[in-house]
């Protein structure tokens, strides 16, 4: 007696992986792990900063990413630009099976703790 155990595997033995289907990650959902991926690669986030944000694009198997954030100033702006890159390269790769061309990492703003000024009034006059 066959078990329907062996009846599924004799069944995927016939049928090719591609035939079976096929598993695919929203643009956004790359994005966030991005995002947390630069998260985990900067040494603090600045006081009154913003979290990293991302921006994916996925042709394929393949993905583009856009990396924003924001930094203390001063710091090795080069050093963490880098390990940015690396590590949302990594994670990518790792959590969602696609290989990472580009990573485009921006630095939006610096903050200083000398040129701080009190948040309520965005422009200085």
């Amino acid at each position: 007696m066959t078990g329907v155990a062996d009846l599924v595997e004799q069944r995927a033995d016939r049928v090719g992986a591609a035939a079976r289907g096929a598993t695919t990650i929203a643009d956004r959902v790359v994005a966030k792990i991005a995002a947390q991926a630069a998260r985990e690669a900067l040494t603090a986030l600045p006081k009154g900063g913003s979290a990293p944000h991302a921006s994916v694009v996925v042709h394929r198997d393949v993905a583009r990413v856009s990396v924003s954030v924001e930094l203390d100033y001063p710091s090795d702006i080069g050093r963490q630009c880098g390990a940015v890159r690396g590590r949302v390269r990594h994670r990518v790769e790792e959590l969602a099976g696609i290989e990472v061309h580009e990573v485009s990492v921006h630095v939006e703003r610096l903050h200083s703790p000398h040129t701080a000024h009190d948040r309520t009034h965005e422009r200085l006059r």
